[in-house]
């Protein structure tokens, strides 16, 4: 009786076993995240050195930038290293704040003269410039980029309503840090609650809830519009993908 075919195959080796290739590089969505990443980083210090819309660090345009600056930082990492992106559970998360802080702010804050993000309370001076290019960054240049990632450098279909529970976890932990900064305040404190549509003293904690419950329901409504987007445009980054793969020449290898 003959042995099996297998049995008689020299096994390989360890050494002789290929190990599997490491991802390319991304040195393009490299540069466009890190770009991203020192808009959203510079914004709030520009904020914080000259006293716009101060206390600055309670603002949520401020906060959001911040985590944009920290997710697209990560992400640059990742597109240099080669690394699988970031999951879309916080993907969708950071493109939601940054969609929530441009229009809030040009919709409503811009033309609003009680709030101080409001360009009306700029005064003229050389301080006034420094104001204009915070508001420019934090409101315009950090949410057009974190859009252009999403429609240039990510794939479609990702996104799921089922993330946006999770995405509305920052605005509603928001809301509760500013009510419960302002209830420790004491009642005569500047800018005790950072946007007039918060503010407990005008509206009653009713008030305030209502507003805010409405805000979280057009976020909601939003978050459902951006999924819907995320399903319906084009896949731009795999076609890069493939061009890229196209012109590419194929890699040495042994002689066969």
């Amino acid at each position: 009786m003959t042995p099996p075919r297998s049995t008689l195959l020299p096994r390989p080796r360890a050494a002789e076993v290929l190990p599997a290739p490491a991802a390319p590089r991304r040195p393009w969505a490299t540069a466009l995240r890190a770009t991203a990443c020192g808009a959203a980083a510079t914004g709030p210090v520009i904020a914080l050195a000259t006293g716009y819309a101060s206390p600055t660090l309670i603002h949520f345009t401020v906060l959001s930038n911040l985590l944009v600056a920290g997710a697209f930082g990560w992400s640059a990492v990742r597109s240099w290293r080669g690394g699988p992106p970031l999951s879309p559970r916080l993907s969708g998360g950071v493109l939601l704040l940054a969609a929530v802080t441009a229009l809030m702010y040009h919709l409503v804050l811009v033309n609003h003269g009680d709030s101080p993000l409001s360009t009306s309370r700029a005064g003229p001076g050389p301080g006034a410039d420094w104001s204009t290019t915070a508001s420019l960054l934090l409101h315009t240049v950090t949410p057009s980029a974190v859009a252009a990632d999403w429609l240039l450098l990510t794939a479609p279909r990702t996104l799921r309503l089922a993330h946006i529970p999770l995405w509305l976890s920052a605005p509603a932990a928001y809301l509760a840090l500013v009510l419960t900064r302002g209830a420790l305040l004491s009642p005569d404190a500047a800018a005790r609650y950072p946007y007039p549509f918060l503010d407990v003293d005008t509206y009653g904690y009713a008030g305030t809830f209502t507003q805010a419950l409405a805000l979280g329901l057009l976020f909601a409504a939003l978050g459902v519009l951006i999924t819907t987007a995320d399903h319906l445009r084009p896949n731009v980054a795999g076609r890069f993908q493939h061009r890229r793969n196209r012109i590419s020449p194929p890699a040495a290898g042994g002689l066969k």
